[in-house]
């Protein structure tokens, strides 16, 4: 029973059409600068005379 749903083995899929600007979206936020006060966070936290 093939239904017509069924996808051929091989067969290439479409991204769907928001992929791209999602992934230009997530590419745009990997691009921003890591803000001084969370820099300086983690700076604190890596120092081992904090404890």
């Amino acid at each position: 029973m093939n239904s017509g749903k069924q996808k051929r083995k091989g067969a290439k899929t479409q991204p769907p059409e928001w992929a791209d600007g999602l992934k230009r979206l997530y590419d745009s936020v990997l691009d921003e600068p890591l803000p001084d006060s969370f820099a300086q966070l983690l700076d604190k936290l890596d120092d081992p005379s904090n404890g």
